[in-house]
């Protein structure tokens, strides 16, 4: 009976040590995400989904009831923020470029002062 009260006290002090560390941690991280990079922004889009959810529908005829659950699609309206910085903004530009089908614009840059530094005449064929 003796180690009983002891031993109560050292769970609940483990718990709170816990329980502080915790949050000290939450602390940081928020400290960590609360400051962008210089070069970034944060930008707020509708991130608007549609999902499918089973809303159960009672049907009553006279004294007798059926249920069913008949498929119901939710729009969520949300608006959303994510962090756009400079370098991502130009690799995204470059991949769109891409998928249409221009040319990198490095590669493109170079092709033409390949071009008008040697020039395809006859003189420079030989």
């Amino acid at each position: 009976m003796g180690s009983y009260p002891v031993s109560v006290l050292l769970c609940c002090f483990f718990f709170v040590l816990v329980t502080v560390r915790a949050q000290q941690t939450e602390l940081h991280d928020t400290d960590a995400t609360a400051l962008p990079p210089p070069d970034c922004r944060e930008e707020t889009y509708p991130c608007t989904r549609m999902y499918s959810v089973h809303r159960p529908i009672k049907r009553c005829i006279h004294s007798l009831c059926l249920y069913s659950l008949p498929r119901v699609y939710v729009i969520n309206k949300e608006i959303c923020v994510r962090t756009v910085c400079q370098q991502d903004e130009i690799l995204m530009a470059e991949l769109c470029r891409e998928k249409s089908g221009w040319p990198k614009r490095q590669k493109r840059t170079t092709l033409k002062r390949c071009l008008r530094a040697n020039p395809k005449t006859w003189a420079n064929r030989a």
